[in-house]
């Protein structure tokens, strides 16, 4: 009887019950719940928190087509970002990492930290988190039917670029202390 009511009340909230396993009943359940496991891990967060706080400068990614390719390849003239079949020449190596997380999640415009040697450091976390927020919905999703697993992958990927394009790409060109002025000004 009492295993009767916290099935109606894990029903009631949206939960289904597979045995002794509960387990959210919607997608948007699911990736709510994704978020809360993730908790400071969860990308948007990393993005706002670690990258936006800094001196940072907006920089341009290919939209990326429904299941294109997001590759960073190693080429004559340096280093690139494929993404379907646009390329993007990039700087470096970390940069392209970087940018490459934005690209799996659909973003078009992000912030770039100024300050390059935080960059690999940051690319590091971002993919991270990115591998962590996957396997999370794989794990979540286990025995159930493919159309859900890949409704909450679609779902948790919308809900981080939403995040991300509402946080914003920054401004074009960092703001930099205009006051360059060595000696004192006379009277």
């Amino acid at each position: 009887m009492r295993a009767a009511t916290e099935i109606a009340k894990n029903a009631a909230a949206g939960e289904v019950s597979a045995g002794a396993v509960t387990r959210p009943g919607s997608v948007e359940a699911t990736v709510a719940g994704l978020r809360d496991a993730l908790g400071e891990e969860w990308p948007p967060l990393i993005y706002r928190g670690r990258i936006l706080s800094t001196r940072t400068r907006s920089h341009k990614v290919p939209a990326a087509s429904r299941n294109a390719a997001v590759e960073v390849q190693h080429t004559l003239l340096g280093i690139e970002l494929k993404v379907g079949r646009r390329r993007v020449s990039c700087p470096d190596l970390a940069t392209a990492r970087y940018l490459s997380v934005f690209a799996r999640a659909g973003v078009t415009e992000v912030a770039v930290p100024y300050d390059i040697t935080r960059i690999s450091r940051l690319a590091d976390e971002l993919e991270s988190a990115w591998q962590r927020l996957l396997l999370l919905a794989d794990h979540e999703t286990r025995g159930r039917a493919e159309t859900f697993r890949a409704r909450v992958r679609a779902a948790a990927l919308k809900e981080v670029r939403r995040e991300i394009e509402e946080a914003g790409a920054g401004t074009a060109v960092p703001v930099f202390n205009q006051n360059t002025r060595q000696r004192p000004e006379r009277i």
